[in-house]
């Protein structure tokens, strides 16, 4: 029996490292649970703190194994650990030094996890049915009180049903003012709003409509009644301080509409009825809670839908400012490289050249013709492999000058020949390019960009097809804007819907990105552009790029 072979006895996954981080021992559970585990390095990068509290450009800080080989006592700590994709799982991992050893455990906590998280959830569901059954009580309530009269019955379901139904506060004041002046039989309704200065202004009106945004006001009595939040009926000559005078007496009925302590406005009613309304008036202290409550809520869901928009168009902000932050970075980089390698490769180019047409001279007066011609043949060659070489340079410098700040009048045709140019050794032997050019005038445009967008569909297309194959490049200029189509007979895409989305690749992992194709449709899209694919699969892909002239 081993010294270690006690923990196959334990329920939980234990491991054994000495201390050059070499595994001697796992336990049956640990390669159960563990089943892909191949190096301690591949492993510790899968597991991580389930909440890291540090902040350190250390990896090693971050990595919990690390943290518990090199802890000189016992260490514990809470971690996740990701076994494939998605999967997540949660342990308790503890360690104990045992001479050179250290002996390591881990506890799946991950069902307890869940469970809490299930309670959690569920303690906020019946959170939200509490308030939502009191919410109905107090509704409940507010019906069983107007169910005394066939009046008041009709003025709460109506006012109800359009809270319930509208979560537009305009909508709901409109609504409860033709609901009341129907009732009333009123010649004029109005809602006030009050500022935070306490004075009213109309803001809603039902029949008239002809003083919104006017500032009112009221004799002290009527203030001091409208203070209390009481609805209230009296006889007046005059509807408010500054209007003028009625003809004769006209009952004034005023609704105060709170909503805790807070005085939100006022609605205020106009008829020539000689009826007394003490009834009527009962019933509607209910409506002005509903009515508060109502206003507050459907202006909290429009502050919130302003919000969700906002953040929104926000995101998307960031997202393009991303691509553009991670497209500038690498085109900027490139440059860096390309100037870089253009002038390490000319001062020995420079020097081949001038080796090259001394050499001319001297083959010349050579008396022996063979060995003359021979040698005339190689430096031929070598002439070849110069221009080559400098053309190549020129064509790298060409792709990654950095004009984005202006646009510039571009020969596409030209620039798509840059391109082919540079990817020769993904296509040479391999791919057939056919090139169907149309007389195109002269674009404007951003070169520089509109050649990466052709790099990054060139280069997949090459990578699509296996072996040999054909790509056919089309250009065209009809109805003012120019149509570029790159067409491959390679292997296709599977979800070509979703392959402008940033992060998606069809690519193995460490292969590609998923971020050309994004960033080459925001490029296309900063030229009022459009990028469009159509796919299948087994017979390939063709992207077509509209660009309006300009």
């Amino acid at each position: 029996m081993g010294k270690f072979d006690l923990f196959n006895k334990f329920y939980s996954a234990v491991i054994v490292v000495d201390e050059s981080k070499n595994v001697v021992f796992k336990n049956n559970v640990f390669k159960r649970v563990f089943a892909d585990f191949e190096t301690l390095e591949k492993f510790s990068h899968k597991l991580n703190y389930n909440v890291c509290a540090l902040v350190s450009n250390d990896v090693e800080v971050h990595s919990p194994i690390n943290q518990a080989i090199k802890s000189l006592q016992d260490f514990s700590a809470h971690v996740l650990y990701q076994s494939s994709g998605s999967d997540y799982s949660y342990y308790d991992m503890s360690s104990t030094k045992k001479g050179s050893y250290t002996i390591i455990v881990f506890t799946d906590v991950t069902a307890k996890i869940g469970l809490e998280k299930s309670i959690a959830r569920n303690q906020a569901y019946q959170k939200k049915i509490t308030l939502l059954e009191a919410d109905n009580k107090n509704l409940s309530k507010v019906k069983q009180q107007a169910q005394s009269q066939a009046m008041k019955l009709l003025l709460l379901n109506n006012i109800s049903n359009i809270i319930r139904s509208s979560i537009d506060s305009s909508h709901i004041i409109n609504s409860a003012l033709d609901e009341l002046s129907n009732l009333f039989g009123a010649f004029r309704a109005y809602y006030a709003v009050y500022s935070k200065d306490m004075q009213a202004y109309i803001i809603n009106e039902s029949l008239q409509k002809r003083d919104i945004g006017r500032k009112i006001t009221f004799d002290k009595e009527t203030e001091k009644v409208i203070s209390l939040g009481k609805v209230f009926c009296a006889s007046c000559m005059k509807e408010f301080i500054e209007a003028k005078p009625f003809n004769e007496l006209v009952q004034r009925v005023i609704l105060p509409i709170y909503h805790l302590d807070n005085r939100l406005g006022i609605i205020v009613i106009l008829t020539k009825q000689k009826t007394r309304f003490d009834d009527a008036l009962e019933v509607l202290d209910g409506v002005s809670t509903q009515l508060g409550n109502a206003i507050i809520q459907a202006e909290l869901y429009e502050k919130d839908a302003r919000m969700v928009k906002e953040l929104k168009r926000t995101l998307n902000e960031l997202q393009d400012t991303q691509l553009k932050l991670i497209n500038s970075e690498k085109m900027a980089s490139l440059g860096q490289l390309v100037a870089g390698v253009a002038h390490e490769i000319n001062t020995p180019i420079a020097s081949i050249k001038s080796n090259n047409e001394i050499a001319t001279k001297l083959i010349s007066k050579l008396k022996d013709e063979s060995v003359s011609e021979l040698l005339d043949e190689i430096n031929n060659i070598d002439k070849e492999a110069i221009a080559r070489i400098n053309s190549l340079v020129v064509s790298l410098r060409k792709f990654v000058r950095l004009d984005e700040a202006d646009l510039q009048d571009a020969d596409i045709n030209k620039e798509i020949d840059l391109t082919l140019d540079l990817i020769r050794h993904e296509t040479k032997n391999r791919i057939k390019v056919i090139k169907n050019y149309g007389e195109i005038p002269l674009i404007k445009c951003y070169p520089n960009m509109l050649n990466q967008v052709f790099m990054n569909i060139l280069v997949n297309a090459t990578h699509a097809i296996d072996g040999e194959g054909i790509i056919t490049i089309d250009t065209l200029f009809e109805k003012n804007e120019l149509i570029v189509k790159i067409k491959d007979n390679g292997c296709g895409i599977k979800e070509p819907e979703k392959i402008f989305f940033a992060g998606y690749t069809t690519k193995g992992v460490g292969v590609g990105t998923g971020l050309g194709l994004a960033i080459s449709q925001k490029i296309i899209e900063k030229h009022d552009g459009k990028i469009e694919v159509f796919s299948k699969i087994n017979e390939g892909s063709e992207f077509v790029i509209t660009i309006p002239s300009k």
